[in-house]
């Protein structure tokens, strides 16, 4: 297995949360950056008219990630009506979750009480989705979280902005330029506080982070061999998986999309 799982900052209980909030913002105007939300909702649409569901489930979603946006474009380019999109992490972000819920919209909220990927309870049927988080998880617990949406007859959607295709020695070579990234990038985070720009610009800890981090998570993603060397230990009846690259010009992304036949 080429992917392998070294540390990311963000995953320390002990890192400072107003750290780890700029950085998500941060990671969300990559998102924006790279049109994650488009790629998402293709790859969604077509799995929620063949399964005829009506709900997402997003398992792991830490800050949000962009699938507010991707519900919007389900909504408004692909004419889904009466779509419900609830996120839900084993450890909730209760300030997104207070954020969210406050819109008292009936078709959007954040689950304040922990969801475990590796086992959703019943009464959470849907499309199952994780962007850019299962490359936070090792390979038992990954296998087990297809495994669950298998068992569940559940269809499920992987997505990750990198591919990890390349030379493993590039990530690291790249972490200078990711690191003078965030400084030209930065301007463009919303919402962009005071300590987003007193961390990037006069004590620049948020660019080292994010350099480190981003080399780590490329390092971490799945490729497309490493996962037929977990899907092979799952059982092919009454399921289909489908796996590839979405080329873009900032780079590859991976998906991985499963669903019950």
């Amino acid at each position: 297995m080429k992917r392998i799982h070294l540390f990311e900052f963000e995953d320390f209980h002990w890192f400072p949360n107003f750290l780890r909030m700029s950085m998500t913002r941060y990671i969300l105007t990559m998102h924006r950056l790279l049109g994650s939300a488009d790629d998402v909702a293709q790859l969604l649409a077509p799995v929620l008219k063949r399964t005829n569901t009506h709900q997402i489930i997003d398992l792991c979603s830490g800050a949000g990630g962009p699938m507010e946006e991707v519900k919007q474009v389900l909504e408004t380019q692909y004419d889904f009506s009466n779509l419900s999109l609830t996120l839900t992490d084993l450890y909730p972000n209760t300030e997104v979750a207070a954020q969210i819920n406050a819109q008292k919209d009936p078709n959007l909220s954040y689950l304040t009480e922990p969801v475990d990927a590796t086992n959703v309870s019943k009464g959470k049927e849907g499309l199952r989705t994780m962007v850019c988080s299962m490359h936070h998880m090792r390979p038992e617990t990954a296998q087990n979280i297809l495994r669950a949406a298998q068992q569940d007859r559940q269809p499920i959607c992987i997505y990750e902005i990198s591919d990890n295709s390349l030379p493993f020695i590039l990530w690291w070579l790249a972490i200078p330029t990711s690191f003078l990234m965030v400084f030209f990038l930065t301007p463009f985070v919303r919402p962009l506080s005071f300590r987003q720009i007193i961390f990037t610009y006069l004590i620049p800890l948020l660019p080292i982070f994010i350099a480190w981090d981003g080399a780590v998570s490329n390092a971490r993603t799945y490729t497309l061999a490493d996962w037929d060397e977990i899907l092979a230990q799952l059982p092919s009846d009454n399921y289909t998986w489908k796996k590839g690259i979405i080329k873009g010009k900032a780079g590859n992304k991976m998906y991985l999309i499963g669903e019950p036949i």
